[in-house]
């Protein structure tokens, strides 16, 4: 006989019991001629004596509690701000657990203080207007000092970071991050969605990445995976191609989205200035691990390509969501370096990491980059071994479809559009 079969008949053979039990107690009941909503002074006392005894026992727990995990479990915050943070955190702690140890203690002890008598009657004390605006106005003003001191460190978590700041972009999509690191200049490239390739994934905007987006619109992917306005059109208007409606109609609106998408990037690409594609190609892209510099402020900037994700830094205490279409961004000074954090936390395995704190999907589980602080040294060492976005696009661009091209030209009679 299995486990989980003499388990489920245990559990059945104890409801069964207590239903038993149950009905003992109301036959008792019966037969001392005592009715069912009569409590004797015996049941009220042991039920007051409970309330005191249990009032006590989660007291005990919730102090254990705090000698084996700490405070709050936490940990130690690894960053200038993270350390306000939590002094605002320990705050709101402090002010919960003196309303939750006065109300509690209140509430169990007159439970037990004032347990029905026989012959005592109970007082009818209907309302005082002195303690309604004592506890109306005095949790008002706690609210308003901590809603205050949450703004104050809010504004300063998303304000204007300093001239020698670092900046990074990172850029959310399910389910993995990618990291963009601002190159000498220390200005990030202009980015635009409609320029998105399976090269370019971030949709950086430079006149190569403008061409390749046209090209793309135009005559597809060489490898199929993107049908191209001209193969479109071809296939439309082939007499030997026959298409169920549904088909047709889809291929349509494709074509119908794909020609307007070329008139946006014809009108681009006329009005897109070359000197801004230094910006992008000296950027740097890092998609498995986000290096920082330990003392080094850093100010991020955050993007979504489909859903709302949340970037969620725990030990540098730091969060924030990433919306598509909306840039977000905050900033963070990391003091502790990992091997540091490591030696503190007598865990060799450790490391920082950034995770999404939104359900985003199936695979929103695994969506984590790991964060390793650096000293300058080793900082340095490691951004000298990186290629720029434009070393690696530049030398490998996007290839061109081979086909033949159609008589009106695609991007002629786009052009024309778009001129008008």
């Amino acid at each position: 006989m299995s486990i989980k079969l003499i388990t489920l008949i245990v559990i059945v053979l104890g409801v069964l019991a207590l239903a038993q039990l149950v009905r003992v107690y109301e036959l008792s009941s019966k037969l001392r001629n005592r009715r069912e909503e009569d409590i004797t002074h015996r049941d009220n006392k042991a039920n007051a004596t409970l309330m005191l005894l249990f009032m006590i026992l989660s007291y005990v727990g919730y102090f254990y509690l705090i000698a084996k995990f700490g405070w709050t479990g936490r940990g130690e915050a690894a960053s200038l701000e993270g350390v306000e943070t939590d002094w605002l955190l320990n705050v709101n702690f402090i002010i919960i657990n003196v309303a939750f140890f006065l109300t509690n203690t209140l509430l169990f002890y007159f439970s037990y203080k004032y347990v029905r008598k026989p012959g005592v009657k109970a007082y009818y004390y209907p309302h005082n207007n002195k303690l309604e605006m004592l506890w109306t106005v005095v949790p008002a003003i706690v609210l308003a000092v901590i809603i205050i001191l949450g703004l104050k460190l809010w504004n300063n978590l998303t304000g204007d970071s300093a001239k020698d700041a670092i900046r990074i972009e990172l850029f959310s999509k399910q389910f993995d991050w990618t990291a963009r690191y601002a190159g000498e200049n220390n200005k990030l490239g202009y980015f635009d969605y409609k320029l998105t390739t399976q090269q370019n994934e971030l949709a950086l905007k430079t006149s190569a990445t403008l061409d390749s987006a046209i090209r793309l619109m135009e005559y597809g992917s060489a490898d199929g995976t993107v049908m191209g306005i001209a193969l479109l059109e071809k296939k439309l208007n082939d007499p030997a191609n026959i298409f169920v409606p549904e088909d047709r109609e889809k291929m349509e609106a494709d074509l119908d989205r794909k020609t307007r998408l070329l008139r946006l990037l014809y009108q681009m690409r006329s009005t897109h200035d070359a000197k801004h594609d230094a910006l992008a190609y000296d950027d740097i892209i890092q998609k498995d691990t986000l290096h920082l510099m330990v003392d080094q402020e850093y100010e991020f900037n955050f993007r979504s390509k489909d859903v709302i994700h949340s970037a969620y830094f725990p030990h540098f205490r730091q969060q924030i969501n990433t919306v598509p279409g909306l840039t977000t961004r905050l900033k963070f000074t990391p003091t502790i370096t990992t091997a540091d954090m490591k030696d503190r936390m007598k865990n060799p395995d450790f490391n920082y990491v950034l995770m999404c704190n939104k359900i985003c999907g199936g695979a929103h589980y695994k969506m984590k980059m790991i964060i390793v602080v650096d000293t300058p040294e080793d900082y340095k060492k490691w951004l000298a071994g990186k290629s720029t976005f434009g070393d690696d696009y530049l030398k490998k661009p996007e290839a061109p479809v081979e086909m033949a091209v159609p008589e009106a030209p695609v991007a002629d009679t786009v052009q024309q559009v778009a001129v008008k």
